[in-house]
């Protein structure tokens, strides 16, 4: 591997930054190949959902293995961008193996010739996986971090750290949810994460890309354009496929609108009518059969006649 040649002032080697996304295209290519002979097999294109997270972890990987940059920062974001991708990957296959197609590939797709829509959806994908990445591979061709890097690279661990346990517990919530579909199918989930943001698996998701973006800046100041990536996935995940498209079927089940007036769209907003309104429900709960049991007629005495 030849010696970084840093830009003076900046801390970046642009010739190992070409590389690593040479490297990473070529790896995100290979895996979308791969995913579209998967979906021959599986006689659907929604296979590609689960390979999201994993094509990340490969463009991680390249950046691990190719840059030139701060290698203990190389090896922090490989680990962090391995530790969600892969999770994120398998929690979706798990949730979609035994499924059909996709209804939103369906609409989408199911009239135009195979080899196009395999074109457009794991062709597009993979585009939108190197674009989203772009701070992994700057990272990779940084200098150290140094200065007021190390506080930037904090906030991004801890960016990530929030984002990455909303999306855990998110889905985690919500498949337990689920699994009490039959006693709970008039309900809307809106407990736990879900009172506080009606989507917090993707706000988690954007948040955690977010603090990958620090962190890369925390090795250089001429990485600040890499901030499309996140600016990419979280208009993917609020204006895009993620939570604009799923609303457009949940807002017709019962109580969702509702749900949708006291509860923050996407971004994180502690509503306070929303907390005093969940708080005053669960202490009517309580109230109401401690004052049945103390009734008149409880104690044996004839209360006031009722309409």
């Amino acid at each position: 591997m030849p010696a970084p040649t840093y830009t003076s002032g900046v801390s970046m080697d642009w010739s190992n930054f070409a590389l690593v996304a040479l490297m990473s295209a070529l790896g995100l290519i290979f895996l979308q190949f791969l995913t579209w002979v998967w979906s021959q097999r599986a006689g659907k294109l929604s296979v590609a959902d689960s390979v999201w997270g994993a094509g990340f972890v490969v463009v991680g990987l390249m950046s691990l293995l190719f840059g030139s940059g701060d290698g203990q920062r190389r090896l922090l974001l490989f680990v962090l961008v391995a530790l969600w991708g892969l999770r994120l990957s398998w929690h979706i296959y798990v949730r979609s193996r035994d499924k059909g197609e996709d209804p939103r590939y369906a609409e989408l797709y199911g009239d135009m010739d195979p080899k196009a829509a395999a074109l457009r959806v794991f062709g597009f994908q993979g585009l939108l996986q190197f674009g989203v990445s772009l701070p992994l591979q700057g990272s990779a061709a940084a200098g150290a971090t140094t200065g007021f890097g190390w506080v930037l690279l904090v906030l991004g661990i801890i960016a990530y750290a929030i984002g990455l346990t909303f999306e855990v517990v998110g889905d985690a919530q919500l498949k337990a949810y689920m699994k009490k579909k039959d006693a709970n199918k008039s309900k809307v989930m809106d407990e736990g994460l879900w009172a506080w943001t009606r989507h917090p698996n993707y706000f988690g998701d954007a948040c955690l890309w977010w603090g990958f973006f620090l962190i890369a800046l925390s090795g250089s100041w001429a990485l600040w354009w890499t901030l499309v990536g996140p600016a990419i996935m979280t208009f993917l995940l609020r204006n895009g496929s993620g939570a604009k498209t799923l609303e457009k079927s949940m807002k017709e089940r019962p109580g969702y609108r509702e749900y949708m007036k006291r509860t923050a769209y996407f971004f994180l907003v502690l509503r306070r009518n929303n907390l005093q309104d969940r708080q005053g429900t669960r202490a009517r709960s309580l109230l109401v059969p401690a004052l049945v049991r103390l009734r008149p007629s409880g104690l044996g005495l004839r209360g006031p006649r009722r309409r």
